[in-house]
């Protein structure tokens, strides 16, 4: 049976994520990596406590089959643009080089619709500079989740989310905006757990339309 590692296992998409990789029987653990203890109700499932920023002390829990990256941030939750480039880009990559040298074989990454490391946006050239980095690395799958707009239960208001999930329904109906469309981190979370359940290798990349057409 397979080993998962989930980074960001307490986020809209990773508490999902977690749930459905310890309900599935090809998986025998999946390790639940946080900042804070947490309790999972299920016997397959282990939370392992780090500090992001110390990680190379943690080197030995990042290892096993698979490794799911759901980390990420806001630059009003870090402070600032360079506090959040150290969440999203500096720790997730740490991370997935750890898991690399201690020969992980698949890669999952939560990114975002438009990631480009070349963005004048400070968060999609963010996004977009770690997809580069990461496929760089030696596993011998990679995939990475493109999606926008996420909804879904959080800790903490958000009102420029909120305010997004209210109008980019509409306006997506466009087939050009189609891809924004605002999504539930809980299908981006099916998404992933159904494509680890299949024996690929290479890099794919998933897009909103693409992965979840006429959902929302």
């Amino acid at each position: 049976m397979k080993k998962a590692t989930v980074i960001g296992a307490t986020g809209l998409i990773g508490k999902h994520l977690v749930e459905m990789l310890a309900q599935q029987p090809e998986y025998g653990k999946v390790t639940a990596i946080s900042r804070r203890k947490v309790e999972f109700n299920n016997v397959k499932v282990e939370n392992i406590v780090v500090d992001f920023a110390n990680l190379a002390q943690f080197r030995d829990a990042f290892d096993g089959d698979i490794l799911f990256s759901c980390l990420g941030t806001t630059k009003k939750q870090a402070g600032s643009v360079a506090a959040q480039r150290v969440v999203d880009v500096e720790y997730q990559l740490k991370v997935a080089e750890l898991a690399a040298d201690n020969g992980v074989s698949e890669y999952f990454l939560v990114s975002s619709s438009g990631a480009n490391g070349k963005s004048k946006n400070a968060y999609l050239q963010m996004k977009g500079e770690l997809e580069d980095k990461v496929t760089q690395l030696k596993f011998k799958r990679i995939c990475i989740f493109q999606p926008s707009l996420l909804l879904g239960e959080r800790e903490g208001f958000r009102f420029g989310e909120k305010l997004g999930s209210w109008i980019l329904p509409t306006l997506c109906r466009l087939p050009l905006l189609k891809r924004y469309k605002p999504i539930f981190g809980e299908q981006v979370a099916t998404k992933m757990c159904q494509e680890s359940l299949k024996l690929k290798t290479g890099m794919q990349r998933f897009t909103l339309d693409a992965c979840f057409p006429d959902e929302i």
